[in-house]
């Protein structure tokens, strides 16, 4: 693709690349909060108005790379194959980018990329907007859904996206817990793809009777918490 893109759209793009670079080298030294848009403009050698040429706000500094992926859920169960169900498109897009260790589902274990993971984590203003990604991400499929449905399966539309949206986000999680932890994409992939089909089939066939408790525990657990109330009274 990069034959076919004109010499100005390339420029663009690197200009692009240089930005998020240098303002996330800037962040991981000093803190989000202790740099300004100005000396990121400074040190990337361009002016000020070229960074919000370019980037819409300080947040997408570090966040232009997530903004890229906001349209992969819908785009994943737009383009599924004839016969095949929206579960199983949207579980073959993310499974691909497990095994490929796309830092879209938070399977890279590159040490930059953790890095800025963590500053995402540790600072309010960019954890807000990645879950505002997050929101828009699942707003995008819901369209999708409803797009290609009719009647009342494009009213459930909505609660469709809320499901899978959930299980991209609990495998991200857990993906980041253990890699957080020390071990690597390789050691990680295989718990991620478990969880991953346990979670999609919880999805495909619905909740059923997940979490039931067996016959009489329930009363013994309203005892129990009954209980518990009295003694802290």
């Amino acid at each position: 693709m990069a034959e076919e893109l004109s010499l100005r759209e390339r420029k663009k793009i690197q200009t692009r690349r240089t930005l998020w670079k240098t303002a996330a080298d800037l962040f991981l030294e000093r803190g989000y909060d202790q740099v300004s848009v100005a000396e990121i403009a400074l040190a990337a050698q361009v002016s000020k108005m070229t960074v919000f040429n370019y980037m819409s706000s300080k947040e997408d500094l570090v966040l232009g790379p997530m903004k890229e992926h906001i349209g992969d859920a819908a785009r994943s169960v737009r383009d599924r194959r004839p016969g095949e169900s929206v579960v199983a498109a949207f579980r073959r897009a993310f499974m691909a980018a497990l095994h490929a260790h796309d830092a879209s589902v938070g399977m890279s274990d590159h040490p930059y990329v953790l890095r800025m993971r963590r500053l995402i984590q540790e600072t309010p203003a960019l954890l807000i907007r990645a879950h505002e990604y997050v929101r828009q991400s699942q707003m995008l499929l819901a369209e999708e859904l409803a797009a290609s449905t009719e009647g009342p399966e494009a009213e459930l539309a909505p609660v469709v996206a809320a499901q899978l949206m959930s299980v991209r986000y609990a495998v991200h999680e857990y993906n980041h817990r253990r890699l957080f932890a020390g071990e690597s994409a390789d050691d990680v992939l295989p718990g991620a793809v478990a969880l991953a089909e346990r979670a999609f089939a919880l999805v495909e066939h619905g909740l059923g009777d997940f979490g039931t408790l067996p016959a009489g525990a329930g009363a013994t657990h309203a005892v129990e918490a009954h209980a518990a109330e009295a003694g802290a009274e």
